[in-house]
């Protein structure tokens, strides 16, 4: 099967590179082309439980190599969905399925837009991957579900889940992708923007009661905005999403969102936190704690960026 993974920073370079090893035909496409210029020359070196190897993969900055895949798998930053989808519209097979395993809500209803809505296919990963340098990468194997949109369990979602499988990765289809979707959106709804706008890591994060109080507030709101939607969940209040955010990870850990501020970078706020005020517009939820986390971070890229609206 050719699979073709746009955007091939940590988390697509990984699954990407273990889908290669396996024997897939997979090409890496990502902007940074160092990177693309260093998996080339060298090969993934994907370090996994403190052991490294090398892999053999191909990439490319060049969008029209996506020719007909198979399989497109989306990993850029949500809000270069659009674009990234509208330059390679024209490089794909009529038929291609398109699975999201990005952050946050949002992304299928932008695929669907573009691509058309029976091509969309949802996933979400708990996998954990750093990017260590070009061409370096160290990745942590954790649960991944992907699943149709409308919940039917498909030919295709079958198939693509036996070839994830085959390469050793643990997926699983789901036929309430979209509950599994609100479910990672109520960890990151608790962690991502109290550690970014206060610069705490997680560790930090669990000394400070009263930032506790206020992200359970703030997971609580998208629990009312959830059921509002119709949206069945799994977690059942917001201590559990505090602690999922925790699990596994080093007291030391930053959220992304933390690391995308401190290297100047946009945030995904707009989908995270930001859909839950969205939404509860929509639904007429009250979201005051969200809505003043999301003022916050754009308060600060604001000023990252030197005083620019976008």
């Amino acid at each position: 099967m050719k699979i073709c993974f746009l955007g091939s920073g940590a988390m697509g370079s990984a699954i990407g590179g273990i889908l290669s090893e396996s024997g897939q035909d997979v090409l890496l496409i990502d902007r940074w082309k160092e990177h693309v210029d260093a998996l080339n020359a060298g090969g993934l070196k994907l370090t996994e439980r403190s052991e490294t190897r090398v892999i053999k993969v191909k990439a490319t900055h060049q969008v029209e190599a996506v020719g007909q895949a198979a399989l497109i798998v989306l990993l850029v930053k949500s809000y270069h969905t659009a674009d990234t989808l509208n330059q390679v519209q024209s490089f794909i097979g009529k038929n291609t399925p398109v699975l999201s395993l990005q952050n946050g809500l949002g992304n299928e209803e932008k695929i669907a837009e573009i691509m058309g809505a029976e091509r969309v296919l949802g996933g979400v990963t708990h996998s954990g991957s750093v990017l260590l340098g070009p061409g370096e990468v160290s990745f942590g194997r954790d649960r991944t579900c992907i699943g149709e949109m409308q919940g039917e369990l498909t030919d295709r979602v079958r198939d693509i889940v036996r070839i994830f499988n085959q390469a050793g990765l643990e997926v699983e289809a789901s036929d309430n992708i979209l509950g599994m979707i609100w479910d990672k959106l109520l960890v990151n709804v608790a962690v991502s923007p109290t550690s970014a706008i206060t610069g705490l890591t997680h560790g930090d994060m669990e000394k400070v009661e009263l930032l506790k109080a206020t992200a359970f507030e703030a997971v609580e709101e998208a629990f009312r905005v959830a059921k509002a939607a119709g949206v069945k969940i799994s977690l059942k209040d917001p201590a559990e999403a505090w602690t999922k955010a925790m699990e596994g990870l080093s007291p030391r850990h930053k959220s992304s969102m933390l690391k995308d501020l401190e290297q100047g970078k946009r945030t995904e706020i707009d989908v995270i936190n930001g859909a839950v005020v969205y939404l509860g517009k929509k639904y007429g939820v009250a979201t005051p704690v969200n809505r003043t986390l999301v003022s916050c971070i754009k308060a600060i890229e604001w000023r990252n960026h030197g005083n620019q609206t976008e």
